[in-house]
C-alpha cells in the first residue's frame, strides 16, 4: 500500500478519538448523554466541548477532500516522494489543526488549514501532470 493510502487511513481514523473526547466533554459538561438526539445535545455545549465537537466535524469534512485527492493521485498512477510528502504534510496538518481547534488557537489553526489544503491540492496537481 502506498504512503498516500496509509495517510488516508490515518485521516479516516482521526475523527474517532475526537468523538470519544467529545463524548467525555459532553458527559462532563451536560451531566448526561442524550443518545436519542446527540447532535442537539452537542449544540448545547460551550467552550472546550464545543471546540472538540467542531474539530471532529471538520475532520470528517477534510476526509472528503483528502479522499478525492488520494484517489485522483492513485488513479493517475502518481508515485514518488512528492506524493508521499504531500500526503504526510496533510496528515500532520490535520492533527495540528485538531489540536489548535481544541486549544482555541484560531490564527494558527487557520494557517495550518491552509497548509493542509495546499498539500491536498498538490496531490491533485500531481495527478493532473
Amino acid at each position: 500500500m502506498s504512503i498516500p493510502l496509509w495517510c488516508l487511513l490515518v485521516v479516516a481514523l482521526l475523527p474517532y478519538p475526537l468523538a470519544f473526547l467529545g463524548g467525555y466533554c459532553r458527559r462532563r459538561q451536560l451531566g448526561r448523554f442524550d443518545n436519542h438526539h446527540p447532535r442537539a445535545q452537542y449544540a448545547e455545549m460551550t467552550g472546550l466541548g464545543a471546540r472538540v465537537w467542531a474539530a471532529q466535524q471538520n475532520a470528517w469534512e477534510a476526509l472528503i477532500f483528502f479522499t478525492a485527492a488520494v484517489v485522483a493521485a492513485e488513479i493517475a498512477g502518481v508515485q514518488g516522494s512528492m506524493a508521499a510528502v504531500a500526503a504526510v504534510v496533510f496528515v500532520i496538518a490535520r492533527v495540528l489543526h485538531a489540536l489548535c481547534y481544541i486549544a482555541d488557537w484560531a490564527t494558527p489553526r487557520s494557517l495550518i488549514f491552509v497548509m493542509g489544503f495546499v498539500a491536498g491540492l498538490t496531490l491533485f496537481g500531481l495527478a493532473a501532470l
